[in-house]
């Protein structure tokens, strides 16, 4: 069963930046594109575990901040030559409150 939380304001979340959200299922970051898209991936580079939250946020695609590696926001998928896949969660904004969609209930 799935469910939707609200986590945030979409103002919580800065511009071509990130917010992160503990839940049950380990740290979610939250990203926002400078269209205001937002989108959630897990906070660990599959590669050697960095935050992705700390990375830079460039059109719809996050940079790992420790190797570089190169995250599509809307996949998980891995850019360019690097293999790997981060997980991804539903998101959605409605009148200006960011909601993420778990299987679980979150802290």
């Amino acid at each position: 069963m799935s469910d939707w939380y609200e986590v945030c304001g979409l103002n919580d979340i800065p511009l071509r930046g990130s917010r992160i959200v503990k839940t049950e299922r380990g740290c979610v970051a939250l990203f926002r594109t400078a269209d205001n898209d937002v989108f959630a991936l897990d906070d660990k580079c599959p590669h050697k575990q960095g935050p992705l939250s700390q990375g830079i946020v460039h059109d719809r695609s996050v940079t790992c901040p420790l190797h570089g590696w190169v995250f599509s926001l809307e996949t998980g998928e891995a850019q360019g030559a690097d293999t790997g896949k981060v997980r991804t969660m539903p998101v959605r904004v409605v009148d200006g409150s960011v909601h993420i969609q778990l299987e679980k209930t979150f802290a």
